[in-house]
């Protein structure tokens, strides 16, 4: 048997996009920043984060570049290599990517927004039911 399952805690890097499938299939991505600082070097790692149906929907509505959020789902690795997606950035140095599908996704800065829309909490299954306050972290 074989478990999978990864959680990260960082910031947007652009406002949720929105598309429908042929069959009306709500898919959301958006990106996600995890800043990690090691032996005094700061490094930022990028996830690329997709997010199916319901979740999709009210991702695509909340989720703004800058807020912070926590997302729980499974890697996706790329097809070519089995790994995370590589490129040369401009400066020539290599840059690396993950990609994951979130089963979850917690809204985690402030109570509100600015429109005075309260902070979702989403999950694939069950809408609704992850206490953000209940955290252990």
């Amino acid at each position: 048997m074989s478990y999978q399952k990864v959680i990260v805690v960082g910031n947007c890097g652009a406002d949720c996009t929105l598309r429908y499938l042929s069959d009306g299939t709500a898919v959301a991505s958006f990106s996600l920043a995890v800043n990690e600082k090691y032996k005094e070097k700061e490094t930022t790692i990028w996830y690329k984060v997709t997010t199916w149906r319901k979740t999709a929907e009210i991702c695509a509505e909340y989720v703004k570049k800058g807020r912070e959020y926590l997302v729980e789902g499974r890697m996706t690795p790329d097809k070519t290599t089995g790994g995370p997606r590589t490129w040369q950035a401009q400066d020539g140095s290599w840059r690396a990517s993950y990609e994951m599908t979130a089963d979850r996704v917690v809204f985690l800065q402030g109570g509100s927004d600015n429109s005075g829309a309260s902070k979702p909490s989403v999950d694939d299954e069950e809408p609704n039911v992850f206490d953000v306050d209940a955290l252990p972290f």
